[in-house]
């Protein structure tokens, strides 16, 4: 008999599975036995508003973990070396009082590039029964100062009077961005309208341009260009007489590039802040419900001893 108890014990102790082998001295959440706890009316409300403060709490870093965030920063640099050192401009104006047999894009650097009557990838729209013309190219310009102008210099005869009024529908460079988080000048010119100018003045577009980069949360790169403008509108003279009128878009490269950068939260910063607010949530309104329960007590016992 005294053989089979000591198996027993010695099974019982041994078994893999045994609370014995577990040192509960570790044991770090201490239970309380629910029969030494008091429910209350205060810590249901305590409760149910702790509840709905988390949820609350939760919902919103959920949508700022979901969401995207965009950085800009500021640096010296060429971006885009793999372009080859040029820049692609898109460019649509209307002159509705000059006829397209006259209308030409002349392009010209300090590279020693000149061009004159500019035709690829361009194309010319008859407006008001042919007196008028809107042009439209994608054309390629130098990483260096200059210009590229619209006027009637390729034309073969030149008009007496022509007449300068127009309208720009866009003016672009480098890829289309259509981002709404970023807000910067990429057409600043666009819808620009100089019909009740001058016909006979010469439009002077000086612009500032600006590399700028726009990357994605995959790693994706778009390259394009803001730019700044100043205007100005006069008639030319020299001693030959009127020079003939013209729409010059004068550029220079500023050596700031702006970059753009989508981020989104990191998994690990969501789970650590879930984890605060459900933590920090109970810890207070269990501060709370605490120094509720032991007012609310001292107050009995005072009433009790008023009524004694």
């Amino acid at each position: 008999m005294k053989w089979c108890l000591v198996r027993a014990v010695l099974l019982r102790s041994s078994g893999p599975l045994s609370k014995a082998n577990i040192p509960t001295q570790f044991d770090i959440y201490r239970k309380v036995p629910k029969d030494l706890t008091q429910p209350t009316y205060t810590g249901a409300f305590i409760s149910i508003l702790c509840c709905l403060f988390i949820l609350f709490l939760f919902l919103s870093e959920l949508t700022g973990f979901i969401a995207t965030e965009i950085v800009n920063e500021l640096y010296v640099d060429d971006p885009d070396k793999d372009s080859g050192g040029k820049i692609e401009v898109s460019l649509n104006i209307s002159l509705p009082n000059l006829s397209c047999d006259l209308v030409g894009l002349d392009i010209q650097d300090e590279m020693g590039r000149h061009e004159v009557g500019h035709i690829d990838n361009s194309m010319k729209i008859t407006l008001s029964q042919g007196t008028g013309c809107r042009f439209e190219g994608v054309f390629s310009i130098n990483k260096v100062p200059g210009n590229f102008h619209v006027s009637t210099h390729s034309a073969t005869a030149q008009p007496q009077n022509p007449d300068m009024t127009h309208t720009i529908h866009k003016l672009a460079f480098g890829e289309k961005l259509q981002v709404q988080k970023v807000q910067g000048a990429f057409n600043a010119l666009g819808g620009a309208d100089r019909l009740s100018s001058n016909p006979l003045a010469s439009h002077d577009y000086i612009l500032k341009i600006v590399p700028t980069i726009y990357e994605d949360l995959s790693g994706k790169k778009r390259f394009s260009y803001q730019y700044t403008v100043a205007n100005k509108e006069y008639v030319a003279y020299s001693h030959t007489g009127r020079i003939i009128p013209a729409i010059w878009f004068r550029y220079d490269l500023s050596p700031i590039t702006v970059k753009y950068t989508e981020r989104r939260q990191p998994f690990y910063r969501f789970i650590t802040t879930i984890c605060a607010i459900v933590g920090g949530t109970f810890t207070v309104a269990g501060i709370i419900d605490s120094c509720i329960f032991t007012a609310s007590e001292a107050w009995k016992k005072i009433q009790i001893g008023k009524m004694s």
